[in-house]
């Protein structure tokens, strides 16, 4: 009952400073970041999450993937991420009347998984947020699993990093959908664990994305039977 009364204030507090930051970023143009960075430092607070990390971030690496059970999985690469991240985005979240603008405001990259000329859309907006510094985040999943397994990886994260010649930083985040689950709407505080995998560098000649997705499916696998 109490983690369906948290949840419940947990909805709303998004609802209101949601609204707030995407005031802010539209008013400082120029630093959405910091807007971003202050937004979720009060999140971690307010939701009660403590991190555990193992590894090293590499923040020279100009992609981020990671496995996706929760929306707390983007607060908390956010909060320790130091670079200004691209987020890539469903096109149907971007349309959101509201809370498509948490995409549009900072600038993060939208895309139509159904149209076929969204690819060239895609790799325009991508080259264009890597020209300014910003590394590329996503989820190679494509959607949230439920928490005990990681889905099929889609070819997204692959034929970007091939194409731009990127270096990849993979991420294991654990315990997410546990503290917070935006479908049962629930919330309670506790340990978010992130484990960093070494880096890797995309080649087109070698089969390092089908390797990428075992490593992490393993590590991923280890974690959830301990």
């Amino acid at each position: 009952m109490l983690s369906r009364i948290r949840g419940f204030v947990v909805l709303i507090q998004f609802s209101i400073t949601v609204g707030i930051v995407i005031f802010f970023m539209y008013t400082f143009r120029n630093h959405t970041h910091k807007v971003i960075k202050i937004w979720m430092k009060v999140q971690m607070y307010l939701l009660g999450i403590k991190l555990e990390q193992v590894g090293t971030l590499d923040t020279s690496c100009d992609m981020v993937v990671m496995n996706h059970q929760s929306i707390l999985d983007i607060i908390v690469m956010e909060y320790i991420h130091p670079r200004n991240l691209a987020w890539i985005a469903k096109k149907e979240i971007t349309n959101l009347l509201f809370f498509g603008h948490i995409i549009k405001a900072p600038r993060m990259i939208s895309v139509d998984r159904e149209d076929k000329a969204g690819i060239i859309s895609l790799l325009k907006d991508c080259k264009d947020r890597l020209d300014k510094g910003r590394p590329i985040a996503l989820f190679p999943e494509g959607t949230r699993s439920d928490g005990t397994n990681m889905l099929e990886f889609k070819p997204g994260a692959k034929m970007i990093a091939n194409k731009f010649g990127l270096k990849v930083q993979p991420a294991i985040i654990l315990n997410t959908r546990t503290i917070l689950d935006s479908k049962s709407l629930k919330q309670k505080p506790g340990i978010v664990k992130v484990i960093y995998l070494e880096p890797v560098q995309a080649d087109k000649k070698v089969d390092w994305f089908e390797k990428l997705e075992e490593d992490m499916n393993r590590v991923f696998k280890e974690e959830i039977g301990k």
